[in-house]
């Protein structure tokens, strides 16, 4: 089992930054590839990015590439979203992932644990 708990969601103003954090527990996490997710009200959940565990390489939904940054700190078992130039858009609740797996990130079904979730509201 992994436990997952997200923070650093809030209210912020269009352009503004954030950094949400994702501590882990339980299992290895440094042998978890992890992912960010993202759903607004009466919308589907939206793939964010993504970072594998082996070769920390990262990818990222297209709505965010050049705004969202993801990043790990194995020693803390931590995984960090930082986010820029925050849109109204952006608005929704965060949600982090792990899974062993290094392939299909962008697939909710790929994640077998999740964290419930941080708040973001960005306002105009």
């Amino acid at each position: 089992q992994v436990q997952l708990v997200e923070s650093g969601g809030g209210l912020v103003q269009a352009g503004d930054s954030l950094r949400l954090s994702c501590a882990a527990s339980g299992r290895t996490f440094s042998r978890y590839s992890a992912g960010w997710f993202r759903q607004a009200p009466g919308k589907e959940r939206e793939f964010v990015g993504a970072i594998r565990w082996d070769v920390g390489s990262t990818y990222y939904g297209d709505p965010v590439k050049g705004r969202f940054t993801i990043s790990r700190d194995n020693a803390k078992n931590t995984v960090y979203l930082q986010i820029n130039s925050l849109k109204p858009e952006d608005t929704a609740v965060y949600y982090c992932a792990t899974t062993a797996q290094v392939i299909r990130l962008g697939v909710l079904s790929t994640y077998a644990y999740w964290g419930q979730g941080t708040q973001v509201t960005v306002s105009s």
